[in-house]
């Protein structure tokens, strides 16, 4: 373990990601560029970890330590690193919508560990602040999940294997590859969406899915960007989970139609993401899924990134 940091406070980001990838519930995801949260850690003489503000959030979350994701991170944090009774503030600046689908409460416990863990001196490398940042999911839907997480701790593509203990894998990232995300303004709590999933599904089903999830990554990994949309297709979860998103139907004809290679929910909703070859079509793509919810008079906000293989990263210290 290092030697404990002369810095008192320390500011650190991290990104909004796609989770599922249309095929790959629970195991794929994504991190993209500009969106994400900011969380500061500061020492303090009072000893244990206290959220002293939130902004962004129009006083939704709990400052409560313990209830919140951040809070529940940092606390696992330091008990790892036998500072139980270090006194920590920290300041959470959420900069994307609650409930969007891409991935907030991630990201408020991934800033928070990268921030933490730098403040006490960095004792623990980028990998192993992972299960702490999973930890800080429970907070956010009762279940702890890695997919969020790990796209945002470490950018790029990841799989994971196994979310308990996590066990996440770094996929390849092709160059051209560019992201489009539109965002309907209403909110879907992933606590609920996961309510309505069914429980069991047909082999026929499952093998569509395995099959797409294999090909996906072989896409990945070897530039195929034919092959990258052949294999966004979800058969299990989107079926569901697009019933409660208004105009589902009409945007992702609309992307496609626009050149998309594929389209898809992120995450659990109400959030969509296209993914195609340059900036061009993806603006292309936002402007023909926008016209679909301005034709049924509902706001969104659009989004266009390449892929973000930076992940969570300090972005100051005093």
């Amino acid at each position: 373990m290092k030697n404990e940091t002369s810095q008192k406070k320390v500011r650190a980001f991290a990104p909004a990601t796609v989770a599922n990838v249309g095929c790959g519930f629970d195991v794929l995801g994504f991190a993209i560029h500009e969106l994400g949260d900011f969380v500061t850690a500061s020492l303090s003489e009072k000893p244990g970890i206290r959220i002293i503000s939130i902004s962004g959030d129009d006083g939704r979350l709990p400052l409560e330590t313990e209830k919140n994701t951040a809070g529940l991170a940092a606390i696992a944090l330091l008990k790892e690193a036998g500072k139980s009774d270090l006194g920590v503030e920290l300041t959470i600046e959420k900069n994307m919508p609650l409930g969007s689908g891409l991935g907030s409460s991630a990201a408020s416990s991934v800033a928070s560990v990268v921030a933490v863990n730098h403040l006490i001196g960095s004792p623990f490398s980028k990998s192993e602040l992972l299960p702490f940042s999973v930890d800080g999911e429970l907070a956010a839907s009762g279940t702890a999940h890695a997919d969020n997480v790990a796209a945002a701790l470490f950018g790029g593509f990841i799989l994971v294997k196994t979310h308990l203990p996590p066990d996440v894998l770094s996929l390849q990232t092709p160059e051209k590859l560019h992201c489009t995300i539109i965002h309907p303004k209403i909110e879907i709590q992933t606590k609920n969406s996961r309510k309505i999933l069914k429980k069991q599904v047909s082999l026929e089903k499952a093998v569509t899915q395995w099959g797409n999830v294999g090909s996906l990554i072989v896409g990945l990994y070897t530039d195929d960007y034919d092959l990258i949309g052949r294999s966004l297709h979800d058969e299990i979860i989107e079926p569901v989970r697009s019933m409660l998103i208004p105009g589902f139907k009409e945007m992702k004809s609309a992307a496609l139609k626009a050149g998309a290679l594929g389209c898809s929910i992120s995450g659990s909703g109400p959030s969509l993401f296209a993914l195609s070859t340059s900036e061009i079509l993806a603006q292309k793509i936002g402007s023909s899924m926008g016209s679909v919810l301005d034709g049924i008079d509902l706001e969104y906000d659009l989004h266009v990134s390449k892929v973000n293989t930076e992940g969570a990263a300090v972005v100051g210290e005093l």
